[in-house]
């Protein structure tokens, strides 16, 4: 069967939209708040903002690079680019990488769907704080109702998917990303409004280096890499649908802009609400699912709250496992030159295949472990920590040191239209040298190889 035409973003803001829903996720209002708790607030913005403009901004760009310069996935991208180049079997890496990650993120997404569901029908308020982890270990322990809601996840996302990309993923990522910014900032207002704010905010944005450690350091860096979706060819598929015209450096800087903006604004409605009801800051990953629906029915209109809470989650969720599932989709249309409709049919049957049993692993696959963890948490372990960090290595190397000047030249100047005088060097030094050095740290860290304490 002949390939189906590559129609592309209809516009430009449709493309920043779609690619800020893939950057923003669970990792920007879940992640990074808990993270910032957890290594003293201020210090840890100030390194992760560091890292946002020498790590994530250039690893961004070569994404863009080598999918915008040829309109291609990855594999077909290097093939054009780089005749012979072994960095083309790297796409295979990417695309199981999108497969597990996508997989087991969808589990998650399924939680925030069967709590949002809770809330709306208010069974999910009134209880203590020792309560709600304990409905939550048993809502995860029990298998029917934990494998139904990741299910019913991944229908709504291969829904949206099987629209395409103008009317299916563009129109979606038009629609949700303006209202998840709203929501954003009515839950800023709501928690800035809160009796002890101030010190919410001056935890968050007082700068102290005493609080931090390196093994903070290392955790911010390690968010701004995960927060932009680089590492698993995801903006080199979405950057293969921009038009020609898009500078790509506005592109990425909007882009990284808006995506950091998100993690702090999810901070805001955070801290606040956490120092006026004199909870912990650094309650680590529970902070969503046991600390805030304690905070939630101490509020006025806790319920309406908890709905619009849980709705912003979502639809954070479900932008960026519609750009992870892209991934395979796209390599599949590329490389196997089959049409979109079943491309999209075997992704969703191996990408629920690992859900499902992501999902069990908390019951009846429990006993099942992989290097001491349940597939869950070994999912959660590789996924960010072997197929990012190895695609941004990878993507870094590729661009910085193979990569012709000439195309890249050609990609930052759309043909010679716009200026890079000082946009290339940067872009080439911090691909070469600054990127690489970080991201093996992280994987040395990560591994338990290198002790940042």
């Amino acid at each position: 069967m002949m390939k189906e035409k590559r129609t592309g973003f209809a516009t430009r803001i449709g493309a920043i939209a779609a690619t800020v829903g893939s950057a923003v996720g669970l990792g920007n209002i879940w992640r990074f708040p808990y993270q910032a708790g957890e290594n003293g607030g201020g210090a840890y913005i100030l390194v992760y903002l560091i890292c946002i403009v020498l790590l994530g901004i250039p690893i961004m760009m070569s994404e863009f690079i080598i999918g915008r310069s040829t309109h291609k996935s990855m594999k077909g991208a290097v093939e054009q680019l780089t005749p012979g180049s072994p960095f083309k079997y790297f796409a295979y890496v990417g695309v199981l990488g999108a497969l597990l990650i996508c997989g087991y993120y969808s589990v998650v997404c399924g939680w925030v769907v069967e709590y949002l569901w809770s809330s709306a029908d208010g069974t999910l308020l009134g209880h203590t704080p020792d309560q709600y982890g304990k409905i939550f270990e048993t809502f995860v322990g029990t298998p029917q109702r934990c494998v139904l809601w990741t299910l019913l996840f991944l229908v709504l996302n291969f829904l949206v998917l099987s629209r395409g990309i103008q009317k299916g993923v563009e129109r979606m990522a038009n629609i949700m990303m303006p209202l998840l910014f709203v929501l954003l900032i009515v839950f800023c207002i709501n928690s800035l409004l809160l009796p002890n704010s101030g010190k919410g905010m001056s935890f968050l944005f007082n700068i102290d280096f005493d609080e931090l450690g390196w093994e903070g350091v290392v955790d911010a860096m390690g968010q701004a890499f995960m927060s932009l979706s680089l590492g698993v060819t995801c903006l080199i598929t979405y950057s293969s649908y921009f038009k020609d015209e898009n500078s790509l450096m506005k592109d990425a800087v909007t882009i990284s802009a808006l995506d950091t903006l998100v993690a702090i604004l999810a901070g805001i409605v955070i801290f606040p609400a956490v120092f006026s009801f004199g909870l912990e800051p650094g309650s680590g990953p529970k902070l969503i699912f046991e600390i805030l629906p304690t905070i939630f029915q101490q509020m006025p209109g806790g319920t309406i709250w908890a709905v619009l809470f849980f709705v912003l989650l979502f639809f954070a969720s479900i932008t960026s496992t519609i750009s992870l599932s892209e991934i395979p989709i796209t390599f599949m249309i590329d490389e196997y030159k089959i049409s979109r409709g079943k491309a999209i049919i075997i992704t969703a049957v191996l990408m629920t295949a690992v859900a499902v049993v992501s999902a069990l692993s908390f019951s009846t696959l429990s006993d099942v472990e992989l290097f001491d963890m349940n597939i869950f948490d070994f999912l959660d372990y590789v996924g960010p920590n072997f197929f990012m960090l190895l695609g941004g290595l990878v993507t870094a190397v590729y661009v910085g040191w193979i990569l012709k000047k000439e195309v890249i030249h050609d990609q930052l100047t759309n043909g010679g239209t716009r200026r890079s005088r000082f946009v290339q060097p940067f872009i080439i030094f911090c691909l070469r040298y600054i990127a690489p050095i970080a991201i093996v740290l992280i994987f040395l860290f990560y591994t338990g190889i290198l002790d940042a304490d």
